[in-house]
């Protein structure tokens, strides 16, 4: 999603896209999955059972927010930029 994109509001279903893309690509990162259980105190069926909650989603991009490598992977992997990933977190509401 480029930048000229946000200039719309970003709908709750692209935020929650994103927020399944976030999800997914944790998923596929071991080390960085265990990391967001531990501090997040989830486990994993719980994590499957919670995946689409918006609520959860924005839990998942404030752990990515929090670490500089790990939100440039997502964002490269995804093509977005940060900016993009703090305008969906603050849609997904929550904390």
């Amino acid at each position: 999603m480029e930048i000229a994109a946000l200039r719309q509001p970003l709908s709750a279903t692209s935020a929650e896209i994103i927020g399944l893309q976030a999800v997914a690509f944790l998923v596929a990162r071991e080390d960085d999955l265990a990391r967001f259980l531990n501090l997040s105190g989830v486990d994993p069926d719980t994590l499957r059972e919670r995946a689409a909650e918006p609520e959860f989603l924005a839990a998942v991009l404030d752990f990515l927010l929090t670490d500089d490598a790990l939100l440039a992977a997502f964002c490269e992997a995804q093509s977005l930029d940060a900016r993009t990933l703090h305008v969906t977190r603050a849609r997904l509401g929550g904390g």
